[in-house]
C-alpha cells in the first residue's frame, strides 16, 4: 500500500448537494426584499389542458369552479440552457486544504460549491445544465440535460474534481475553451470559473478563446477565482519563504516584503486589463474572492438570467 498516497487523500465535501442547498437558501433568505424573482416560478396565466400533458400544474381549484381543466403557465419556463466550465489546473487547488466547508475553501472547492449552487437553482427551474472540466487535458464533458440522474452525475464529478489534487498540471485555457465552444451549438448561458493564470500563451490568445464562446450569441460570464489576501495583496509575514509555482515546479526563495509592492502593482494591473478586455468583448467579468460568500455569484446569475431572452 502507498501510505503517502493515502495520507495525501483529502475528505473533500461530505455532502456537496446539501451545502449547495444551504448556500442558496441562505441567499434567498437575505434577499426577501430583492426585485429579482427567478428563484421561484412566477405564475403568468392559464392555458387549456391538452390530453397527454403532465397533470402536475393543473389548477384544481379552477376546475372545481368551471368543471374545465386548465394548467398554470409560469414566466420562468424558458428552457434555459447553461454550460459551466471549470479550470482544474494545479493553481486552482491553492491553498492546499485537507477538508472543506462553506468557511474553508480553496479555489477549486469554491468553484465546485458555486457551480453546485447554480445547478441547484437551475434544477429547480427545470433548466438544462452541462459541464466541462479542463486543465492540460479535457478532463470531463457532459452536454446540457435536465434529468435528476444527470444532475447527480455532475455533482459527483464536482466532488471528484475537488479531491483530484493534480500535480504540475498547467492551464490550457486557450486550447480547451476553443474545443468547448465547438461543442455548444444552441444558444446558452456559459459560466467560466478560472484563476486566469496561464503562462504558455499570450494574453490576447486567451481572449480570442473567450470570444469564441460568444459565438452563436452565447452569454458568457467569467468568474475570476482568486484568493485576494494571498494572490493580490500578497499578505505573508516577512520570514524567509520558498514560493513554488505549482504548475511548473519552479521556485524562488525570498522575503515577502522585498517584492510585496511591486507584486501587488503588477497583479492589480493584470486584473484591470482583464476587466477592460472583458468589457471590450462584452463578457461579464465578476471577481470571485474565495474568502467571501457566494452572494455575488448568485446575484450575477439572477441579473444575467433576466437579460437572457
Amino acid at each position: 500500500m502507498d501510505f503517502q498516497h493515502e495520507l495525501d487523500k483529502v475528505s473533500g465535501f461530505k455532502n456537496l448537494e446539501l451545502l449547495a442547498k444551504q448556500v442558496v437558501e441562505g441567499f434567498i433568505a437575505g434577499m426577501h426584499k430583492s426585485p429579482f424573482h427567478g428563484f421561484s416560478a412566477e405564475f403568468a396565466e392559464h392555458k387549456i389542458y391538452n390530453q397527454g400533458e403532465s397533470t402536475r400544474h393543473i389548477d384544481w381549484k379552477l376546475f372545481a369552479k368551471t368543471d374545465k381543466l386548465y394548467t398554470k403557465r409560469y414566466d420562468d419556463e424558458t428552457n434555459l440552457r447553461c454550460h459551466i466550465i471549470i479550470d482544474n489546473s494545479s493553481s486552482m487547488h491553492y491553498p492546499e486544504s485537507t477538508s472543506f466547508s462553506i468557511d474553508n475553501l480553496n479555489k477549486i472547492a469554491f468553484s465546485a460549491l458555486a457551480s453546485a449552487s447554480l445547478m441547484h437553482i437551475l434544477k429547480k427551474q427545470r433548466d438544462a445544465i452541462g459541464l466541462s472540466i479542463y486543465s492540460d487535458l479535457y478532463d470531463f464533458y457532459a452536454p446540457e440535460k435536465g434529468s435528476e440522474r444527470h444532475h447527480q452525475m455532475l455533482l459527483h464529478q464536482l466532488s471528484e474534481m475537488v479531491v483530484s489534487k493534480p500535480l504540475k498540471r498547467q492551464t490550457e485555457t486557450y486550447q480547451y475553451l476553443h474545443e468547448i465552444a465547438e461543442k455548444i451549438h444552441r444558444r446558452s448561458m456559459i459560466f467560466v470559473f478560472t484563476d486566469m493564470f496561464q503562462s504558455t500563451v499570450e494574453q490576447d490568445k486567451l481572449f480570442e478563446a473567450l470570444r469564441h464562446l460568444k459565438y452563436n450569441k452565447h452569454e458568457v460570464i467569467l468568474f475570476h477565482v482568486f484568493d485576494k489576501q494571498k494572490e493580490l495583496t500578497f499578505d505573508f509575514d516577512n520570514k524567509p519563504r520558498r514560493f513554488i509555482d505549482v504548475e511548473t515546479g519552479e521556485f524562488i526563495n525570498l522575503y515577502a516584503d522585498s517584492i510585496k509592492d511591486n507584486y501587488h502593482n503588477a497583479v492589480e494591473n493584470y486584473f484591470e486589463t482583464l476587466k477592460l478586455k472583458c468589457a471590450q468583448y462584452k463578457i461579464k467579468y465578476v471577481e470571485a474572492d474565495i474568502n467571501k460568500n457566494f452572494n455575488n455569484i448568485l446575484t450575477t446569475y439572477m441579473v444575467e438570467r433576466q437579460k437572457f431572452a
